[in-house]
């Protein structure tokens, strides 16, 4: 007798997942550009570089209506920061406070730092 075979098994996976090079890191300081939102500033609260998207806290505020599942937990409506994509904002220039892009400049002993374009001066990661 022929074994079973899946057909979904065996099949070639076509889209091939990529990791976005990210300018943004969590607990960066930005304002929103472009969108709904634009000209609001927030800290950013996650980054998904499979997405390309960040989430920021206080922009792109969506309402999820929750049913309670368990006894112990009250349904109701739900508001929360959904991402956005990470073109759409600017990390801020620490000495101005204004939107900037971003240079990375390797120090001599391989470290590589963040610059700010507009003043020049390193933007710190804050993990």
């Amino acid at each position: 007798m022929k074994p079973l075979v899946y057909k979904k098994a065996r099949r070639q996976r076509t889209t091939k997942v990529t990791r976005h090079r990210m300018r943004i890191t969590k607990g960066d300081h930005v304002r929103v550009v472009r969108g709904e939102d634009a000209g609001k500033e927030g800290t950013v609260l996650h980054v998904f570089p499979k997405m390309n998207r960040v989430v920021v806290e206080g922009v792109n505020t969506v309402k999820r209506h929750r049913k309670a599942t368990r006894a112990d937990e009250e349904g109701g409506v739900i508001t929360f920061a959904a991402p956005i994509h990470a073109s759409n904002v600017m990390l801020l220039d620490p000495k101005s406070k204004a939107p900037t892009r971003v240079r990375r400049k390797q120090n001599a002993d391989g470290s590589v730092e963040r610059l700010s374009v507009k003043s020049g001066q390193p933007i710190p990661r804050k993990r």
